[in-house]
């Protein structure tokens, strides 16, 4: 690849890291300039989900004190998590590229519905848990990260996340803010976690299709991208924790936008 290419990637991958931290749906800056570069749909995405595997990797690090608050109950989420993502890459693998032009638009306007309604999908499950707690007060209080809806709503957000890693961190944060009730800042930490898990397992699926049958991975932008998105995605995490909810949940709505206009015009 051309220097100038590499240097395009390597700005845009530091910019997607950080959105990613804060937001999601960082490879919507680096997923299009490897298409423009003429890549494949396919490859650009396994190009992409490689390289921008390190954005995830870097804003959790940089939550790993959040994320230690809640790593007794974070297991059934992380494997089933892992296991869809893992399906959702195979997935890609066996699929046509037109494919990603009708499912991204869909599933990208479902995030976007989970994040504006989010407030009263809160107070819907708020009230449901309060009846539920007056019929059985003497019952522990079991973690919102445990619950069967939320790990099933995950897993199959996993899969499109294995599948086509844009936006899939507006799925995370609609999913996990609408079914724990709690403020989309403080579900970050963990919407970064399970990126990484699914990204990891996404990239351990692509790699190995690389090696045994040749799926091709362009390995020089995937380097340019994965060394922008590790800084980006580190020092996005410290700025995504000082900003109110307000504002965090406004820009993913832009963000949110933004995607799908760009996968309908594109």
């Amino acid at each position: 690849m051309e220097p100038v290419s590499l240097i395009v990637l390597l700005v845009m991958g530091t910019l997607a890291g950080a959105i990613n931290a804060a937001v999601g749906s960082g490879s919507l800056l680096t997923l299009p300039v490897l298409l423009a570069l003429g890549m494949p749909p396919g490859t650009a995405v396994r190009t992409n989900t490689v390289g921008i595997l390190f954005s995830t990797i870097g804003s959790t690090l940089g939550y790993r004190r959040e994320i230690a608050e809640e790593k007794g109950n974070l297991a059934p989420l992380v494997l089933v998590t892992a296991l869809c993502a893992g399906l959702g890459s195979i997935l890609l693998l066996l699929s046509p590229a037109e494919a990603l032009d009708v499912v991204v638009p869909v599933l990208i306007v479902v995030a976007l519905a989970l994040v504006i309604f989010q407030k009263r999908l809160t107070a819907a499950i708020r009230a449901r848990q309060d009846r539920r707690a007056a019929r059985a007060a003497s019952a522990p209080q079991r973690s919102p990260y445990r619950s069967p809806g939320l790990v099933g709503a995950m897993g199959a957000a996993s899969v499109y996340g294995g599948y086509f890693t844009a936006a899939q961190g507006i799925l995370y944060l609609g999913i996990l803010g609408a079914l724990t009730g709690r403020t989309m800042g403080s579900v970050n930490s963990i919407k970064n976690l399970m990126s990484l898990v699914v990204n990891v397992a996404a990239a351990a699926v692509y790699v190995l299709a690389h090696f045994l049958i040749g799926s091709e991975i362009v390995w020089p932008a995937t380097a340019a991208i994965a060394v922008g998105a590790l800084l980006g995605g580190y020092f996005g995490a410290h700025l995504a924790k000082k900003l109110p909810d307000w504002l965090l949940r406004g820009i993913i709505v832009v963000v949110a936008l933004v995607a799908i206009v760009r996968q309908i015009t594109g």
